[in-house]
């Protein structure tokens, strides 16, 4: 089988013909008007309703952390003209076999579904449902961030990308605002939102898994008095992080909490909730994992 990589210097037909020797009618070739063209381009606008939990992914690396994490592809799209490198043929001699379709397009056609400058010719559309509190596996010493309310979805993949660095056990995301399979959540989570568990509840439904389990709250407020690196976030602790613009929801003040602020030594009187919420994830999981 000859490899993607003695490809450089072949136009499209020299492309086409090997390609179609090494994978036969594998793939079917998709117009601009067809349905799934269509699907993906919803998906990307991120306006109509998303019964499936479906997302888009786009390059190499992306795509590799969905298949090392099992996540499930309902189609792959390639582009020939756009594929050159052995680390693009490996990965679609994998997904050929893992999604349920695959397709090839043309150039012009991979650029009205692609958002990123180099995506290196390959698109994949997953299904990224969420968890639920029954999936997390609870351990003694274990963190969880619970995101109450937060509507940027670049701020929200931030956070989850920091979650991942360092390797708490969850997020679970009350009074939702915006879709986990949102384009730029997916984008700024960087391929963490295929690892972290996630899990989608209401407060009355998370406040009983908590206190089910013996978890501490703390709660950001940028008044308390308190400040996040005087705890010693031992045992099972919650964070909750709120809107930058609403803070934590009144519910949260009805329990039993401690509070916690980040010190503003300049003329700021708060932190972006991603950057906020890091500087905390790294306290908390460095002190509970004993390393710190």
């Amino acid at each position: 089988m000859r490899e993607f990589n003695e490809l450089k210097d072949f136009n499209l037909e020299e492309k086409q013909e090997l390609f179609f020797t090494m994978y036969g009618n594998k793939f079917k070739a998709l117009g601009k008007k067809s349905g799934v063209i269509n699907r993906i381009i919803s998906l990307n606008k991120n306006t109509k309703p998303n019964p499936e939990k479906l997302a888009v992914v786009e390059g190499i690396w992306a795509l590799d952390l969905a298949m090392k994490y099992n996540i499930p592809i309902k189609y792959f799209l390639i582009c020939l003209e756009k594929i050159h490198s052995i680390e693009s043929q490996k990965l679609i001699r994998d997904y050929v076999q893992l999604a349920e379709e695959s397709y090839i397009v043309s150039e012009r056609v991979f650029n009205t579904l692609s958002e990123k400058e180099n995506s290196q010719g390959v698109l994949a559309v997953c299904y990224l449902k969420p968890k639920t509190l029954d999936d997390i596996y609870v351990t003694n010493n274990s963190v969880v961030l619970i995101l109450d309310g937060l509507e940027i979805p670049g701020n929200v993949g931030t956070i989850i990308r920091s979650a991942d660095a360092t390797d708490i056990d969850c997020i679970i995301i009350n009074n939702k605002k915006t879709r986990l399979n949102h384009p730029k959540l997916i984008r700024s989570s960087m391929g963490a939102c295929f690892k972290v568990p996630i899990v989608e509840s209401d407060y009355e439904e998370t406040i009983k898994w908590l206190k089910k389990n013996n978890y501490k709250i703390i709660l950001t407020d940028t008044s308390a008095e308190k400040e996040y690196y005087e705890l010693p976030y031992k045992g099972r602790v919650a964070i909750i992080m709120g809107s930058e613009k609403y803070g934590v929801s009144e519910n949260w003040y009805n329990t039993d909490y401690t509070g916690v602020s980040i010190p503003m030594l300049g003329d700021c009187d708060s932190l972006n909730v991603g950057v906020a919420s890091t500087i905390i994830l790294y306290e908390a999981s460095l002190k509970n994992k004993g390393i710190k």
